[in-house]
């Protein structure tokens, strides 16, 4: 999975920052039952209703990492259709086929 060029120029510019931005996520993830694999559809998912394009790819990348299927990426995007709205959904939808493809 590649770190976008953005992410790796914000750690070099203020590592301390990224430090406790990571330390904050490692803490989040442990905090509850959730597995790795609903972990990442579920920051999918807040991805898409934010409408949060970097995120949306970034979250595609993890999730299939954890073991997600693409399949299952599209499913959870679906799954938004009703809450946001069809363009936003295929926004969305779009992104994680960004990622698909490998763009």
């Amino acid at each position: 999975m590649a770190i976008p060029k953005r992410f790796q120029q914000f750690t070099e510019h203020y590592p301390a920052v990224a430090k406790a931005y990571e330390q904050l996520g490692d803490a989040v993830h442990g905090a509850g039952p959730l597995d790795e694999k609903t972990r990442a559809l579920v920051k999918l998912a807040i991805s898409t209703g934010a409408r949060l394009e970097g995120a949306v790819h970034a979250h595609a990348r993890k999730a299939l990492a954890a073991g997600v299927t693409p399949e299952e990426l599209r499913h959870a995007v679906m799954l938004s259709l009703p809450t946001i709205g069809l363009p936003s959904m295929m926004a969305a939808l779009s992104w994680v086929d960004d990622v698909l493809e490998g763009k």
